[in-house]
């Protein structure tokens, strides 16, 4: 049954697909919808013979490499990925690379949202995405994308006081040892890995003791240059495919922090 459910998904995929959505020329002679079992074999680097019996519920069980060449061939996401890796009966495993892109419906959230600072941050802790609030509330120099473990680590863009600093931290570290352990061929990765290693001995112990820490709901007081003392809430939300988390931050409504916070949006 499991094989011919991996059929029926691989062949409805195919179908779905037009020739401009893989990069192939358009070619009005197609009698039939989607793309050709050839032109997928030869997108995922396989025999079409190999292909056709996977079509057909005759061939093995792929291994996670065909997967993954099917995956890129066919224009998988995330779920539609794990879904192709349950239907085969293996693990899915994770991407080689961390997702650095936004999706819109992520990406439009921010600008939904008045009152509050936004930012999305990748598993490296790269800012990909942020909204005007929070470039006031959190300083200068989203534009060249910021990774918050450097600023935290190596004091980069010297970010101002805050209460939460030791624990942010610590939340840090566990993030990135996540990243680690599931991106372990990741350059980039590496490289921020090692910079926050030569340059903090701070790091250093906290990764030594290997911290566990979720994202939550949290407080921290921050003395911002323009807005003074702010008591603020941070929460977060996972977009657990694209290994993301969208981090919005606020005041108490009725507060002085949060007439603060409206003042910096406007000023922004």
């Amino acid at each position: 049954m499991a094989r011919v459910d991996l059929a029926r998904f691989l062949r409805a995929r195919r179908e779905s697909l037009r020739p401009a959505d893989v990069g192939l020329p358009a070619d009005r002679r197609r009698r039939t919808p989607g793309l050709r079992r050839e032109e997928v074999a030869e997108l995922a680097h396989m025999s079409v013979d190999y292909y056709a019996r996977l079509e057909q519920a005759r061939g093995p069980r792929p291994s996670p490499r065909i997967l993954d060449a099917l995956t890129g061939a066919l224009r998988l996401g995330p779920s539609e990925r794990t879904h192709l890796f349950t239907l085969a009966g293996a693990g899915p495993a994770p991407p080689a690379d961390p997702a650095h892109r936004v999706r819109p419906h992520v990406a439009s959230l921010l600008d939904r949202i008045p009152g509050t600072a936004a930012i999305v941050t990748d598993a490296t802790y790269d800012v990909i995405a942020w909204n005007p609030l929070a470039r006031a509330l959190l300083g200068g120099g989203f534009g060249g994308q910021p990774n918050l473990a450097r600023r935290r680590f190596l004091g980069l863009d010297d970010m101002y006081d805050s209460s939460s600093a030791e624990e942010f931290g610590h939340i840090v570290v566990a993030r990135l040892r996540r990243a680690a352990a599931r991106y372990p061929h990741d350059e980039a990765l590496t490289r921020l890995l090692a910079e926050l290693r030569a340059g903090s001995e701070e790091f250093v112990q906290i990764w030594e003791d290997n911290p566990v820490h979720a994202p939550g709901h949290r407080t921290k007081v921050v003395d911002h240059p323009a807005a003074g003392r702010l008591r603020l809430n941070c929460d977060v939300l996972t977009v657990p495919d694209d290994d993301q988390e969208v981090v919005f931050i606020t005041a108490d409504p009725g507060t002085s922090h949060a007439r603060a916070l409206r003042h910096l949006a406007a000023a922004g």
